[in-house]
């Protein structure tokens, strides 16, 4: 078998346009990959193994006859989160085990046409809720560098993948860190950029307000390429912001001499393990080399990120949940004895035991009584996290440090303590709650597990953001590393 799996999704876009290997044979080597490893790890739900190989004869039609786009006959993978014309769409849970999607997400639809091929639909924490692929209605997710170790969450299935090298490249959504964290647990490259650069029509709503979709790739490279093609205004979401897209690839080689660089002092507590914190410190001095200046930044409301975060999320969760009713789509209870039996029981058997907790957290606090003390007082601390940004953004570029506190955690260990759980996004969700773009990229390793480092940037500075990661992805090869059996 040849070794185009070793490839990145850039080198493979660029193969594919000279010719050098044909999308047919691609595909088949990558959907034999993942039938291999699927035992193993579990990272998808839906493997559309004719299709994918149909529209590789398509790419290599179009390639012959000089046409295409940027991704023509590239294969990439959808998280389950992303509708799917004809192909089903789950969001990990039993609620939607059966549904499938009569139209594309706009996502999915501007990956087709830059030519990408879908081999099928990645596993994923039920409703984006969780943050270690243990919550998913299809099993936990397995961490391709330790199968006993989850790979995060909720984007766990499209991280393992690529971080197994099953796939170049798959979709994700950050709604609190899903796209960082296991970014960070499996060793790649995960951008989540500013919120209402990519839309989300047909990306199924968790916390309207906070999630947004992006990049798992190998590389910076990689994720410049597909957020180009991803991004742009879509008047079918009135969260879309209508403002211009840079070309991501063309901006990557700007030299970060003289790029500010602010050091989150809140990033440094007792929660950091200090292996991490040693490789994140050794990565600054990288920035540094490269003619970065780096100083230390405070943002003093950021600690509250995590109570705010569990105060919104929910919320917005319960009202964007109450439409799986077992009436028009999704599970419904066999032999309902009236409406209201039918109500209880389709919503009790369709969703796992998060998804309950936090629709029951977000209903009582949006319940009278408890709307002012809760949920708008969270919204007002929000508010002065985003002030923090703001004010940080006036003295430094871009602000660094850890994506997560500890290397990835042994399954089971944190789900019988929802706290212990959530605290694992406590560097993550303040980006989301302001709607920053940010990246995290590997920058070492702790006992052959890998770290991350995130990096965060002011509002649509994805150009600059990932021209960052990719200055540091030139002079480290952490990025490269590939887990033992996979490469």
């Amino acid at each position: 078998m040849s070794a185009l799996h070793t490839r990145t999704l850039t080198q493979l876009a660029d193969g594919l346009r000279r010719k050098s290997f044909s999308s047919v044979e691609l595909v088949g080597e990558l959907l034999a990959r993942i039938e291999k490893s699927q035992p193993a790890l579990n990272a998808f739900i839906s493997v559309t193994a004719p299709e994918a190989l149909e529209a590789a004869r398509a790419a290599d039609r179009a390639l012959a006859a000089g046409a295409g786009g940027a991704l023509t006959g590239v294969p990439i993978a959808h998280k389950d989160i992303f509708c799917t014309e004809g192909v089903r769409t789950t969001c990990g849970s039993r609620m939607l085990d059966s549904f499938v999607s009569p139209y594309d997400a706009t996502v999915v639809a501007k990956l087709k046409r830059a030519g990408a091929v879908m081999l099928g639909k990645t596993n994923m924490d039920e409703f984006a809720m969780g943050s270690s692929n243990e919550t998913s209605f299809y099993g936990p997710v397995r961490n391709p560098w330790n199968l006993q170790l989850v790979p995060g969450g909720s984007s766990g299935g499209s991280a393992a993948a690529v971080a197994a090298r099953l796939i170049p490249g798959a979709t994700a959504t950050d709604t609190g860190g899903s796209i960082r964290q296991p970014a960070a647990l499996c060793g790649i490259t995960g951008m989540k950029p500013t919120y209402g650069r990519v839309s989300r029509f047909g990306m199924v709503a968790f916390a309207s307000s906070l999630d947004q979709g992006g990049t798992l790739t190998a590389s910076t490279a990689d994720a410049a390429l597909m957020l180009r093609e991803m991004a742009g205004f879509d008047p079918r979401d009135s969260t879309s912001v209508d403002t211009p897209v840079p070309d991501y690839v063309s901006t990557l080689e700007q030299p970060i001499a003289g790029l500010k660089v602010g050091l989150l002092a809140e990033f440094f507590d007792k929660g950091l393990d200090p292996d991490n914190e040693r490789c994140v410190r050794e990565a600054l001095r990288v920035f540094e080399s490269l003619g970065a200046s780096v100083t230390q930044v405070s943002l003093p409301n950021l600690p509250m990120s995590v109570p705010v975060y569990y105060v919104v999320a929910p919320a917005e969760a319960s009202s964007n949940l109450a439409r799986y009713d077992g009436v028009r789509f999704g599970h419904r209870c066999e032999n309902p004895r009236d409406l209201n039996d039918m109500y209880r029981r389709s919503r009790g058997e369709g969703f796992g035991a998060e998804v309950k907790r936090r629709i029951m957290t977000g209903t009582y606090v949006l319940s009278a009584g408890y709307y002012d003390a809760y949920y708008l007082k969270a919204q007002r601390v929000r508010a002065l996290i985003n002030a923090d940004f703001v004010r940080a953004f006036e003295s430094v570029d871009v602000l660094i440090g850890p994506t997560t506190p500890t290397p990835a955690f042994p399954l089971g260990a944190k789900t019988s303590d929802p706290i212990t759980m959530y605290l694992n996004d406590i560097y993550t969700i303040g980006a989301n709650l302001a709607g920053l773009p940010a990246i995290s990229v590997p920058c070492g390793f702790v006992q052959g597990l890998p770290v991350g480092l995130q990096i965060v940037g002011p509002h649509f500075s994805e150009a600059r953001v990932l021209s960052a990661a990719h200055a540091f992805q030139r002079v480290t090869d952490w990025h490269t590393r590939v887990p033992v059996g996979y490469a």
